[in-house]
């Protein structure tokens, strides 16, 4: 089977427009995450968000295809110019069959609803756009991307909650080593700060009400945590057969090695006891990469701020990582305490911060760690980056429904 590598990042967060801002602002420790300025967010129990704030469509779309787009869109098509600026990627019309392109998406276009909806009711169905379900419905981030770049591959939208960019990342993966694809480009893409959005889940009192401190609301794995933040992005990853981008002389990031999918089969929302499904999510990621437990130096956890499921994922871990972990040999930590949960875009952007990490040979730390909840025992690299040379980081995305990914890469030699 083919060896697959990152030779690309592209990153949109609330943490900075573009892969270099959003890594130094994570690295520095630096929060992402304000009051809600997208609506008017003064009747909601959570009114703050970690908002992609500046952000200018035209500086990565021509102006009269952005009427095409909702928000969700507009991130992908950013992060994806970003990640394939980056990687210097240049595809012949030969090659153009083989380049694919998945995009994971947990919602779409919920401003598109919320607004046509309201066209709808007040000025009847003759004033709504044909551009409405185009621009609304998931698989068209990855359908605008593979148009604009002339990706004749395979195009589709994973969508599995939490998990969807994640799988979207295994599933290019797979393509490629299988020898189907010679190029994917991979991740996610989310923008759900809308009335709707932030309603739906406020009634599920999943996100956190520190609208006093919204710096320090997301708080992974902290006694004080309750519930996560609500946030916005993209992250898209170009992933090259290893016989393409060495033949190019590419750039590379880092490998990808492991990528595990399991269901939890148990509830709608909370995870199963001990986190059994992450559990076989990551033995899976592991057994796939021919790797031990031991050997691998980091996990980016999907560590949300959930009094529940922070409790189980650090179960999870530690029953597959062993002494490992419970030793704090492994480090962990959760970049969502400064971008807030990103949803379905969170999975591609956290494994950009992995291969990131690799390469840069530094690890993003939790911050807002204050008071570490004793039922989470790990490190969970609190407050502070920290320095190490990495082999091997896994990253893990879970979603409503039960849904697991685990991906995992490494340094490549």
């Amino acid at each position: 089977m083919e060896r697959v590598v990152i030779t690309g990042i592209g990153l949109i967060t609330p943490n900075g427009v573009g892969t270099e801002a959003s890594w130094r602002s994570m690295l520095a420790g630096e929060p992402g995450i304000g009051p809600i300025t997208q609506f008017d967010a003064s009747a909601f129990s959570s009114r703050i968000a970690g908002e992609v704030k500046g952000f200018e469509a035209t500086r990565f779309i021509e102006k009269k295809k952005v009427k095409e787009m909702a928000r969700f869109t507009q991130f992908a098509v950013a992060a994806t110019k970003l990640a394939i600026e980056d990687a210097g990627l240049e595809l012949s019309e030969e090659e153009r069959d083989r380049a694919g392109c998945f995009i994971g998406v947990g919602l779409g276009g919920l401003e598109q609803i919320e607004n046509t909806a309201r066209v709808l009711f007040e000025r009847g169905p003759g004033k709504i756009s044909p551009y409405f379900i185009p621009a609304t419905i998931a698989n068209l981030a990855a359908g605008q991307v593979s148009m604009i770049y002339g990706l004749r591959g395979p195009s589709y939208s994973n969508t599995s909650a939490c998990a969807s960019s994640a799988h979207s990342i295994g599933e290019a993966f797979e393509w490629i080593r299988r020898g189907r694809a010679d190029v994917m480009v991979a991740g996610g893409a989310e923008a759900t700060i809308t009335g709707l959005g932030v309603g739906g889940f406020c009634a599920m009192f999943a996100l956190s009400r520190r609208n006093d401190e919204p710096a320090r609301a997301s708080r992974p794995f902290d006694r004080g945590r309750d519930g996560f933040v609500i946030g916005e992005g993209a992250g898209t990853l170009v992933l090259e057969s290893l016989t393409r981008a060495r033949k190019r002389g590419a750039r590379i990031y880092a490998e990808v090695t492991g990528y595990g999918a399991t269901s939890d089969a148990h509830h709608l929302t909370q995870p199963a006891p001990e986190g059994v499904g992450g559990q076989r999510a990551m033995r899976l990621c592991l057994e796939d990469a021919k790797l031990r437990p031991e050997d691998v130096d980091y996990v980016n956890a999907h560590g949300t701020s959930t009094p529940v499921g922070d409790i189980q994922e650090s179960a999870a871990i530690a029953s597959v990582f062993g002494d490992h972990a419970l030793s704090h040999r492994l480090w962990v930590s959760s970049t969502k305490s400064m971008m807030g949960h990103l949803l379905g875009a969170a999975g591609a952007v956290e494994l950009g911060a992995c291969a990131l990490a690799i390469a840069h040979g530094v690890v993003p730390p939790t911050i807002n760690l204050d008071d570490q909840d004793p039922a989470c025992p790990l490190d969970y690299v609190p407050h502070q980056a920290r320095e190490r040379t990495l082999r091997h980081a896994l990253s893990n995305s879970f979603g409503f429904g039960g849904t697991n990914a685990s991906v995992l890469v490494s340094r490549f030699t």
